[in-house]
């Protein structure tokens, strides 16, 4: 039986298949190769990105989702070198738009993750949305290798193609230059008086061009810290969201300046993970809120991790 659409439908179902914003996308690796030195890496979209897309689409009065769980128990498998027995959640998502009827969508997880139920609740939920086209151009990404850390993240992320890009926004190499202003936190302090020649020297620096080479450089901390961390130094700094809409070349020193010492932070916690017993590490991390190292919401909740990391540290060297 051929379904028929309206006019609006259609234009509904072209706003849901249209690619997301590269700020909502994030990038896991799927395989390595034997030396872990490459690994391949694919995107994916944060799951309120997709209930945001569906608001906008819809009202969130137009459109529905209920889940149902189902386990698993009794399944052995390995676990940081470990025969542990376990379980697995099953979660079935059915997301029923008005006029467009329902679809489903089924995710899973191991038991022993403390997240498992939130992941296979995601999992399931954009699954059934892809049915109606959102998210589904993520199925048609070609496999992409990129050099991988000591930890086994990405040193830098690909470029997005075209194809994978909202109207509107361009490839890095063809971004045009912004007027936005300087980042706030490169203002000057309040009650300070600038010579006439200082903000003359002020105003050449914010009129410098761009460096391209800073723009892949910058968005290579995206990968090292998480998406919480980078994202957080573009909102501390001004009205750019992204390296590509960085004004200048002060702002861009700016946000690399900021971006190396949070680095150098989750170098800290990384480094202090293997002096200290796993329970040990996990429950400073729980303490904080922190499910793992590249998921660190905020630079106060970093700077605490180290505080409370080089204490425990310390009492195991006494």
């Amino acid at each position: 039986m051929q379904i028929t659409l309206s006019p609006q439908q259609q234009e509904q179902l072209q706003k849901l298949t249209a690619p997301f914003h590269p700020d909502d996308i994030s990038w896991r690796v799927t395989n390595t190769t034997q030396d872990k030195k490459r690994g391949c890496v694919i995107p994916y979209g944060d799951q309120r990105a997709y209930t945001d897309r569906l608001n906008e689409t819809f009202t969130p009065a137009g459109w529905t989702r209920t889940y149902a769980v189902t386990t698993v128990s009794n399944v052995t498998r390995m676990k940081r070198d470990k025969v542990i027995q376990t379980g697995k959640v099953m979660v079935t998502c059915v997301v029923t738009i008005e006029g467009l009827g329902s679809h489903t969508g089924v995710g899973e997880n191991w038991a022993d993750d403390e997240n498992a139920m939130t992941r296979a609740e995601a999992q399931a939920f954009k699954r059934a949305c892809s049915c109606y086209g959102l998210g589904r151009y993520f199925y048609d990404f070609a496999e992409m290798w990129v050099e991988l850390d000591q930890y086994g993240k990405p040193k830098s992320l690909p470029t997005l193609p075209n194809w994978a890009l909202p109207e509107g926004v361009v490839p890095i190499n063809q971004q045009a230059r912004s007027a936005q202003t300087a980042p706030q936190s490169a203002a000057r302090p309040a009650g300070e008086v600038i010579s006439p020649d200082r903000k003359q020297e002020n105003r050449k620096e914010q009129e410098r061009p761009l460096d391209p080479a800073l723009t892949p450089k910058i968005e290579s901390f995206r990968a090292l810290l998480g998406d919480a961390l980078y994202f957080e130094v573009y909102r501390a700094g001004g009205t750019a969201r992204n390296a590509r809409e960085l004004p200048h070349l002060r702002a861009q020193q700016w946000a690399l300046k900021q971006l190396e010492t949070l680095a150098r932070g989750v170098d800290r916690v990384r480094e202090l993970a293997p002096e200290l017993q796993e329970q040990v590490f996990y429950r400073v991390l729980d303490n904080h809120n922190v499910q793992s190292v590249d998921k660190i919401p905020s630079f106060e909740v970093l700077k605490g991790l180290v505080r409370d990391l080089q204490s425990a540290a310390r009492g195991v060297a006494a």
